[in-house]
């Protein structure tokens, strides 16, 4: 059925060529995303066609305006600067017969379209410190290029997303209504949640203080998000657009942290074997910091623990939450699922924090 849609939609799209192939792409979670080739006077040409999730993503055009306003600039100071290969390190979407960014399909679902990037690839398991390194000088120097964004402020795509006090505030009201009855089996996880309210309210203070700005983020910084050239293995291009709005860069930062220190699975039983991984770590700080090129302000670096500890605390207490809740956010696979992955997200913090110091001489020696 959806592969039948796919095809009408096709249609709209400003693509010569005869269509030889179409079939899903990738691991993502969220939107519907297919690979096509179009035949093009015998040379295969490909494209990336995804429909947007509208069940996580209640105003779909807003994402698309949001994305096209930054692929604009991003496109024009790639211009500016004699950057080569633009179509390879910046997204680039192709309009529709109508000069439209997306197209809506007979259910009013929204879908967009995008020249496929070759010879780039991108991994869901990060195997070197070197790729960390890329990945995350990629995403710092994303942010670096949108700092001098004019335009329009960007709009919130997932309102309050990584607003950890409002997420510490939706785990009490669910530890107070106890909907499954489950907080005395968890006396031991929410008792550790509650202990670090402080934490959750940290960069938060920092920002209404005026000491750290608002700027454009991604928020979704799992390293996967990034193409890795094949023959060199540069980050050329930052993937995975829908969130990127209004936020603090501690965000972005702490993400990578969260998702790529950790050895293990976000799942894992043996928490014994959760370990912040040192290497990783010193791979994600230099790249990003390299990446951001000495626009983060003194500040922000000085509280890059603190965000690795904060996104981390973020993600626990969201599965924790939704445990208490009934399990109706994540899918789960197993009974007590987002217990366990509750349990894995306080076992890093906890080595994040056996390590900060550590972590903190490392940031401080990049200068």
């Amino acid at each position: 059925m959806i592969m039948d849609v796919l095809r009408s939609v096709l249609t709209r799209f400003d693509i010569s060529g005869v269509l030889c192939g179409a079939e899903p792409y990738g691991n993502g979670h969220i939107n519907d995303t297919f690979a096509v080739t179009f035949d093009r006077s015998g040379i295969a040409t490909r494209y990336i066609v995804q429909r947007i999730n509208d069940n996580i993503f209640k105003e779909p055009a807003i994402v698309m305006q949001n994305i096209v306003q930054v692929t604009e600039h991003l496109r024009k100071k790639a211009i500016a600067t004699g950057t080569e290969d633009i179509n390879r390190r910046v997204l680039t979407l192709l309009q529709t017969k109508n000069g439209e960014n997306f197209t809506r399909d007979e259910d009013g679902h929204v879908w967009r379209c995008y020249i496929f990037i070759e010879n780039a690839s991108s991994w869901d398991i990060i195997e070197t410190p070197d790729q960390a390194y890329e990945a995350a000088k990629a995403f710092g120097a994303f942010q670096r290029d949108l700092m001098d964004y004019d335009g329009p402020r960007l709009f919130e795509t997932i309102p309050m997303f990584h607003n950890t006090r409002n997420r510490f505030a939706t785990l009490k009201m669910a530890i107070q209504d106890d909907v499954k009855n489950r907080a005395i089996s968890v006396k031991e996880e929410i008792d550790i949640a509650l202990s670090y309210e402080a934490l959750a309210n940290s960069l938060l203070c920092l920002q209404e203080a005026g000491a750290i700005p608002e700027r454009i983020t991604h928020n979704d910084t799992k390293l996967n998000n990034v193409l890795l050239d094949d023959r060199t293995g540069e980050g050329i291009c930052v993937l995975d657009l829908d969130t990127v709005m209004p936020g603090l860069s501690l965000y972005d930062f702490g993400d990578m942290v969260r998702t790529a220190t950790n050895p293990v699975a976000e799942d894992e039983l043996d928490i014994g074997k959760v370990v912040v991984q040192v290497r990783m770590f010193e791979a994600i700080a230099r790249g990003y910091i390299e990446g951001t090129a000495g626009t983060l302000l003194p500040i922000e670096r000085e509280h890059m623990i603190t965000s690795g500890k904060l996104l981390t605390f973020e993600c626990g207490i969201r599965f924790l939450t939704d445990y208490l809740q009934g399990d109706s956010y994540f899918k789960i696979h197993r009974e007590a699922h987002n217990l366990d992955r509750c349990r894995t997200q306080f076992a890093l913090l906890k080595s994040i924090e056996g390590k900060e110091e550590h972590l903190m001489r490392f940031v401080e020696s990049m200068t």
